[in-house]
């Protein structure tokens, strides 16, 4: 690994690609795919939670409320420490945290219990989501996009092996099922120290300062306007996320209400969405580092608003092509706005990440617990019907400064 730290990292293809820096890419991705597998076994494991608690939509919605808020509050301040002191083996203490809050899911006697064991999930993604995402600008080379894709491709594919494992694994043996997934967890820990080790050594070596500098964009805007930008990347991330909130948390709820499928269906249904949305986050880096993230973000919020608008009316068999379709538009999105926030504040790269991964981690529980009681006082159903017009919050990206040509630059000469 060392030897191919050694090789020049002037352009913007050849880090991505060269040896070492591709592993650490690779490594953190995979990790990340840990992550959120073991993640998303809460959302997925929900109907069992609810006939063995006897729970109502009202507290579904308070334990993913719990869950997120704890993951977002806490991812800035997490990304702004690490911005100033790097601690190299932060991601392994983070996942450990995880591993903690998955046991207990496995073993917790009351609600209560379970509201604790979501909070030590939560802890574990603040810590990893912003510094991971550090790591990967760290590697990029420049592809900042393609990182930060790369980097999330690895989430959303555990995010949807998640609901599928559950489905196997977790659905015959019940609640103590989940304790499997520990294996896994513990392997994301022994990965990150390795992780955490590479760091330690090497983010202060000339390669890996000139892969972060390449491709750092100097802008000429006011704080007024870097400031207005932001507000519209939030306000685009509450559309996406509350919207999501609906489909990751209630999607199971919604096939069985309304076309009355077995759980074990409805969960392969979630799946197959969850598979899109990982598809569809691979394709949004690559493609902001070659046209624009703005581009990107106008097709991805906008765009997906005819296809949630038809939803509610589709029969099970459209639903199911409608939810591929909204799943890998709408997916590409986080990775163009992540990256545009980047620019606009360089330098603080972990608390950007934390702040909006924190803000996206805080939307989703919202709108888990906002949808979760409207659901209760209407019906799920009138929940997608209400949601489908979220999307055209896309019409702000009209009042984003136009990055395009900073982000255009003449294709590297081959190396002689």
């Amino acid at each position: 690994m060392n030897s191919s730290l050694a090789s020049p990292v002037d352009t913007l293809s050849e880090a991505p690609s060269s040896g070492g820096f591709f592993r650490v890419l690779a490594a953190i991705s995979f990790c990340h795919m840990l992550n959120d597998m073991v993640q998303a076994l809460l959302p997925s494991i929900y109907p069992i939670l609810k006939s063995s608690f006897h729970l109502n939509f009202g507290q579904i919605g308070f334990l993913t409320l719990t869950y997120q808020i704890t993951a977002s509050l806490l991812q800035p301040l997490a990304g702004h420490y690490t911005d100033r002191k790097p601690r190299p083996f932060s991601l392994s203490i983070g996942m450990g945290s995880t591993l903690c809050g998955l046991v207990l899911l496995a073993v917790a006697p009351t609600f209560h219990w379970l509201l604790l064991a979501a909070s030590l999930v939560g802890v574990g993604s603040a810590v990893f989501h912003p510094e991971s995402s550090r790591v990967a600008r760290m590697v990029s080379g420049g592809r900042h996009g393609f990182a930060q894709s790369f980097f999330q491709v690895g989430g959303n594919t555990g995010s949807a092996i998640g609901p599928l494992l559950a489905a196997f694994i977790v659905l015959p043996r019940g609640q103590s099922g989940i304790a499997w997934f520990a294996i896994p967890t513990v392997l994301g820990i022994i990965v990150l120290a390795r992780v955490g080790i590479w760091i330690k050594h090497h983010q202060g070596t000339a390669a890996v300062k000139r892969s972060i500098r390449a491709s750092t964009l100097h802008l000429e805007l006011s704080r007024k306007k870097i400031f207005g930008a932001l507000s519209v990347l939030v306000a685009l991330i509450f559309s996406k996320y509350f919207y999501l909130a609906s489909l990751t948390s209630y999607y199971t709820f919604y096939l069985i209400s309304r076309f009355h499928v077995s759980v074990r269906t409805s969960q392969v249904f979630l799946f197959i969405f969850l598979a899109a949305v990982a598809a569809g986050t691979l394709i949004g880096g690559p493609i902001g580092d070659r046209y624009g993230r703005k581009y990107v973000i106008w097709v991805s919020i906008l765009g997906v608003l005819p296809f949630t608008l038809l939803l509610p009316h589709a029969n099970l068999y459209w639903t199911g092509i409608l939810s591929i379709i909204i799943g890998f538009v709408i997916s590409s999105a986080f990775s163009a706005i992540l990256v545009y926030a980047q620019e606009l504040v360089p330098g603080r790269i972990g608390m950007i990440s934390g702040v909006f991964f924190g803000f996206a981690f805080g939307m989703g529980g919202i709108g888990a617990a906002v949808l979760g009681k409207l659901a209760d006082a209407t019906s799920i159903i009138f929940v997608y019907k209400l949601c489908a017009y979220l999307p055209a919050i896309g019409l702000l990206t009209g009042f984003l400064p136009n990055l395009e040509p900073a982000y255009k630059r003449p294709s590297p000469k081959p190396a002689m």
